[in-house]
């Protein structure tokens, strides 16, 4: 095979570090959600990606067959690690499964800066399912979420069955969407933004960002394909890389919310379940 064209690169003109993002999530082996989606969209966003694993699930495009929890200290610890040494400019959570995980997850953030209190802006994603309907988290964890996350978060990013099951709200309209984002921003969280592609009768897929005084609606189409998994972790990653680049959280939701419509769009066919959202539209495909 023929070397790439190219040359080195002199001391002088060596590539600038770029924003750094941390995911705080679990993997998936299939490749189309969890921290793998993270790492995606954090690249193709022109960020730097690191993570702290948190679990290890067995999934294919049928759905979730098991999962093992990283110990708790373990999680923190690669925390520690990465943003003790490399630094971050802003990161997210995605599975975090335990109350004793999570625990840690808000010690170690709260230690290196990370959250409302800190210098890096913090987008908490309170994955409690997968898209199949396999659990996530375990049901002491909810309790911890919303008592030790939420008021962290600089963003809170939950879908219609996580604000069922962290606030007991139950929203079947557009217009009950405006209760569930006062609900969750009851809850700590300086911004929060209900995500409503469950609602499949509303033609469009509004979703809304509530700052406590202010109400922002998101419109968006809605495409008509089963392939979205890992829409909800891309979303959430587009908005942290934009978050890591410096942008306000206003701009930036509408970035994650224009990047995960563009993903969608371009979703493919895998195995013989659910596909995956894809990044792919914001890379070339062509060989080189």
């Amino acid at each position: 095979m023929n070397a790439l064209p190219g040359r080195a690169l002199s001391s002088d003109e060596a590539w600038e570090t770029p924003p750094r993002a941390l995911t705080i999530a679990g993997s998936d082996s299939a490749g189309g959600a969890g921290m793998h989606a993270d790492i995606r969209a954090f690249l193709t966003c022109g960020v730097h990606g690191m993570t702290a694993v948190t679990a290890v699930t067995v999934q294919n495009s049928l759905g979730v067959k098991d999962f093992v929890e990283i110990p708790a200290e373990t999680v923190a610890a690669q925390i520690e690690a990465v943003v003790g040494d490399i630094g971050v400019d802003a990161a997210k959570t995605g599975m975090l499964a335990s109350a004793a995980i999570i625990d840690a997850v808000a010690k170690a953030c709260h230690k290196v800066g990370i959250g409302q209190e800190g210098t890096a802006p913090f987008v908490v994603d309170p994955v409690a399912a997968s898209m199949h309907g396999d659990p996530l988290l375990h049901a002491d964890a909810l309790n911890a979420l919303r008592d030790l996350l939420f008021p962290m978060a600089t963003l809170v990013t939950p879908n219609l069955d996580e604000v069922r099951l962290l606030t007991g709200v139950e929203v079947s309209t557009r217009a009950q969407l405006a209760d569930a984002a006062r609900a969750v921003h009851a809850l700590g969280p300086q911004w929060t933004l209900i995500k409503s592609g469950h609602l499949t009768q509303d033609p469009e897929c509004v979703d809304l960002l509530f700052d406590g005084t202010e109400f922002y609606e998101l419109p968006g189409a809605r495409y008509d394909t089963p392939h979205t998994h890992g829409g909800g972790d891309t979303m959430a990653s587009a908005i942290t890389a934009a978050l890591a680049r410096g942008a306000p959280v206003l701009e930036a939701v509408r970035f994650g919310k224009r990047f995960v419509q563009r993903a969608v769009a371009h979703s493919y066919p895998l195995g013989a379940g659910v596909g995956p959202v894809s990044t792919f539209w914001r890379i070339s495909t062509t060989p080189v």
